[in-house]
């Protein structure tokens, strides 16, 4: 159903690319998509850094930051009706003290500084529980997180249909 003959897919990870795209639906000849997915920040930021691999200078971190940084920050400037899905890996970490904590894997310290969720309004965590697919929708030692009375459930099915519909009543209430 998605594929580049039915002009509904596009496979790239170059960032330039995508924003043309994204500009394009938002505001050209494509305003009759209404949402995006954009799959996956971490492969967009590893492709990003392989491609630069031969560079020596610090300021390439600061670039592939700078970068990242920029696309999850102007996501919020496209068009109202336009939903734009960013998926990521996350990545758990175990403190000193034994504490674990679950965020998104970032490719260098800059994106850790600024927690690239912080960025959006809704981060779902992913996670299987007992055989079953779900979506964490409030922290539990992770970045999970979700407009207040959003979600009663702390997890949910993992149904982006049915996340996004149900973001669509909250906001539109």
């Amino acid at each position: 159903m998605y594929n580049t003959a039915n002009k509904n897919y596009i496979a790239t990870s170059n960032l330039e690319t995508i924003w043309g795209y994204l500009k394009r639906i938002s505001y050209q000849d494509m305003t009759h998509i209404k949402t995006v997915i954009i799959d996956t920040l971490n492969g967009i930021m590893v492709d990003d850094e392989f491609r630069r691999m031969h560079e020596k200078s610090f300021d390439k971190w600061q670039d592939l930051a700078a970068s990242v940084y920029g696309l999850v920050t102007d996501i919020h400037e496209l068009r109202d009706d336009l939903t734009i899905v960013c998926t990521a890996h996350a990545q758990t970490d175990r403190d000193d003290n034994g504490y674990m904590f679950t965020h998104m894997k970032t490719s260098g310290r800059k994106l850790d500084k600024i927690v690239v969720e912080s960025k959006f309004t809704t981060v779902l965590l992913a996670k299987a529980d007992n055989g079953k697919y779900v979506f964490e929708t409030h922290a539990n030692h992770s970045t999970a997180k979700s407009p207040m009375d959003c979600f009663a459930e702390s997890e949910i099915p993992n149904d982006l249909k049915y996340v996004i519909e149900t973001l669509d009543k909250y906001e539109n209430e």
